[in-house]
């Protein structure tokens, strides 16, 4: 694989069950390139085991006045060069390779998870962790990748210069080939703790990401009460917590540092003054005292590969951890999920919506209102109608209802009679389109923004009169630069920023309206726009709409009364169907919050005229 053959086709199924099986899938995933670059690594390495006793040979030439063997020993200096340059060039660019693919690799993951799971994956984990896996933690994974074949070239040579030195000048290779060893673990006892110091160091650092990015969403909230201070003095703290744990992580692998220095120096003196005992008496030529000692000073370059793979694993460990602990995320429990066969059939058109755990059913072809005294159970069963499981902390099959009651095992929402999780994703999500009440657009033309899979039956012209879009386009035209004549082609900046809430929040609903899907589920579409606005977009949306199923949570009248059902939804089950002007002649839950009417006034409501005046007399002799 090389870089400009990125993204990969297809990223594979990662092993997510911990993170050194998530490591050991992504080596596997990249043998080739890990072949290539431990061939160039040997290369590269083998040139610098070589070097000592090419120095050796050229001082026993030059002892023993040998020019012709001095010539020879010349040209295999030259051999060597050309080795350790081109196989140090070409091991630096497939090392890189390596650790640009296997990052690439686990971002696609990533972001094929952040697809599948949409909304529901900031409710299971924090979205600063995902922040912080998608982008450090991926670096810190590619690193220990692209590092496993630098280090087994390390060791070749390391094994390389010993056995060599022990048949070279047998006295000195055998202290060579004990101490070498010695060496290489000497620094293992400090790697568990250097490694629990780490996690310390990157799990405050992944919280105070997470305040971070939790205070800048909220930051315009946080002016808004004067909560700035508070929440800068908390980052404050946690900054400095990141930097105490950084030192004393840093401190640990200093001490890593130093012995990696230290031993290898006190092996060299130990050769160095063995070493010249020997040539004093006699037993070994120069020539193998001197490649004796560049060997040992040689080893230190290969050496300190075992440091860097060791704090390579200890900080892609924990990475890769909470990499596959995203990756391992589903849509669906893993017990159905181990019981189910192959995927369902996609269901005939023109089926039914129904929920089994509240009891909605939304008819094919119908334009359905569902009112829910809670906000937050609004958004919930949206995701729901979408074939998004409830997660634990908002009700779902292993944990609370809806309505904060028993756990329940009720099936996920079928349409046609069919289970959307049992469905295909991409089926799935062409027949049900969920919008929920934040909607995001992404920087880019009007027209780049209407690229979305869709039928074709809806054009964005029609999308964007019925989402009341003639004031957004023409402020878009306003604000394009000079030659940009069709609104279609004017930017949009990132989120939609330079638009109010509800120009956004039109424009994202003409988006949805224009794939034109079997199921819309929508939640409140029309929060941040005014009445007057509201009424037209709703008649819009039911000419629009007319003839497929349609489902907008709200609580609005304008938009109820044009519902040709209306749900209302109570404790997590349904309460109460009919029309909006029926629901409010017979439903007092229902008018509570449609109506936004107190308690005494539902009870004053319902009094006759001789009651009311008893009422009303009560008040005038009490005042």
């Amino acid at each position: 694989m090389q870089i400009s053959d990125l993204p990969y086709p297809d990223p594979g199924v990662p092993d997510a069950r911990s993170g050194p099986r998530f490591l050991l899938w992504l080596g596997r995933g990249q043998l080739g390139g890990q072949l290539k670059s431990l061939c160039w690594g040997m290369l590269h390495f083998g040139g610098v085991a070589g070097l000592p006793y090419a120095v050796g040979l050229g001082v026993d030439a030059v002892v023993d006045r040998e020019p012709n063997r001095l010539l020879l020993v010349g040209g295999l200096l030259v051999l060597i060069g050309v080795a350790i340059s081109v196989g140090d060039a070409m091991l630096h660019r497939t090392a890189v390779t390596n650790w640009i693919t296997a990052a690439a690799r686990v971002q696609q993951l990533l972001a094929r998870k952040t697809a599948e799971l949409g909304s529901a994956l900031t409710r299971r984990v924090a979205a600063g962790e995902v922040v912080a896996v998608s982008t450090g933690d991926v670096e810190k994974i590619g690193w220990f990748v692209e590092a496993v074949s630098r280090f087994l070239a390390a060791v070749f040579a390391i094994v390389l210069v010993c056995v060599g030195l022990v048949f070279y000048a047998p006295e000195l290779g055998v202290v060579v080939a004990v101490g070498v060893p010695v060496i290489a673990v000497a620094a293992l006892p400090l790697l568990p703790r250097a490694t629990r110091r780490a996690d310390v160091q990157r799990e405050k650092a992944g919280r105070a990401t997470e305040l971070a990015s939790d205070t800048v969403a909220g930051l315009r909230v946080l002016r808004g009460i004067g909560g700035e201070e508070l929440f800068l003095g908390r980052y404050r703290e946690a900054s400095q917590e990141v930097r105490k744990a950084a030192v004393r992580s840093a401190r640990m692998w200093a001490l890593i540092s130093a012995i990696q220095v230290v031993l290898p120096g006190l092996l060299l003196i130990t050769v160095v003054w063995y070493g010249a005992s020997l040539a004093l008496d006699g037993r070994i030529a120069v020539g193998e005292l001197v490649a004796a000692f560049s060997a040992v000073a040689t080893l230190l370059y290969p050496l300190r590969h075992f440091e860097e793979i060791a704090m390579a694993y200890s900080f892609s460990r924990p990475s890769a951890q909470r990499a596959a602990r995203v990756l391992s995320l589903t849509r669906t429990d893993p017990a159905e999920r181990s019981v189910r066969a192959e995927p369902a059939v996609e269901p005939a058109a023109g089926g039914d919506l129904y929920d089994p755990r509240t009891g909605l059913l939304a008819p094919a072809g119908r334009f359905t209102a569902v009112v829910c005294g809670d906000p937050d159970l609004a958004g919930r069963l949206a995701e729901r109608l979408g074939g998004h499981p409830m997660d634990e902390q908002g009700g779902d099959r292993d944990g609370d209802d809806a309505a904060g009651g028993e756990a329940t095992d009720a099936p996920s929402v079928l349409l046609g009679g069919v289970a959307l999780d049992d469905l295909e994703l991409d089926t799935a999500r062409r027949l049900v389109l969920v919008q929920d009440k934040d909607p995001v657009l992404l920087s880019g033309t009007l027209r780049e923004l209407f690229d979305v899979p869709a039928s074709g039956a809806v054009d964005s012209a029609a999308a964007l009169a019925a989402a009341q879009c003639a004031d957004v386009l023409d402020a878009l035209l306003q604000s394009a630069p000079d030659g940009v004549d069709d609104p279609m082609d004017a930017r949009i900046t990132e989120r939609g920023r330079s638009l109010s809430g509800g120009q956004r929040q039109r424009l994202a609903l003409a988006r949805s309206l224009v794939t034109d899907p079997e199921v819309l589920v929508l939640d409140e579409p029309t929060s941040a726009v005014d009445s007057h606005t509201e009424a037209r977009i709703a008649d819009g949306i039911a000419a629009l709409r007319a003839g497929r199923t349609t489902v907008v949570l709200a609580s609005s009248p304008l938009l109820l009364d044009r519902a040709d059902r209306v749900v209302l939804v109570d404790g997590g089950t349904v309460a109460a169907v009919g029309t909006h002007r029926e629901l409010l002649h017979r439903e007092p839950r229902y008018r509570a919050v449609v109506t936004r009417e107190t308690d005494e006034e539902q009870r004053l409501a319902g009094l006759g005229m001789t009651e009311l005046e008893e009422v009303l007399t009560e008040i005038e002799e009490s005042a």
